[in-house]
């Protein structure tokens, strides 16, 4: 991928959080962590409403449908082991619920939150 193609798809990513960040705070949730980056990976949002926490991945697609399928089964692989040392670093870890969310970013749309995109093991 060339350079300049990079940039515009880190700004295209750092804009859809931004606004999947929003939409969550208006829902109710805290959120805890942007980008959170392990050697395993990263995991986009965590945000947190009460005892659930959601590992949030953040999606920018023309649909839907396109948004859920871009989080393939390695992908939910690698979330889910990030979110376990993101649990393992957390205080009161056995009060947390601990779901996997999905903010896709369409295009002239509010973003759309999917709860339980997928579960873990």
């Amino acid at each position: 991928m060339p350079a300049e193609a990079r940039r515009k798809a880190y700004r295209l990513g750092h804009r859809g959080e931004w606004l999947a960040a929003m939409a969550l705070r208006l829902k109710g949730y805290r959120i805890l962590a942007r980008r959170y980056r392990t050697k395993l990976g990263e995991i986009d949002l965590v945000a947190r409403r009460g005892d659930t926490v959601a590992i949030v991945e953040v999606k920018a697609r023309p649909t839907l449908e396109q948004a859920m399928d871009a989080v393939g089964y390695r992908a939910q692989i690698r979330i889910e082991r990030t979110a376990d040392l993101w649990l393992g670093r957390q205080p009161d870890y056995s009060r947390i619920s601990l779901r996997f969310d999905l903010v896709a970013i369409l295009p002239r749309r509010w973003p759309v939150h999917v709860e339980n995109m997928f579960h873990g093991r």
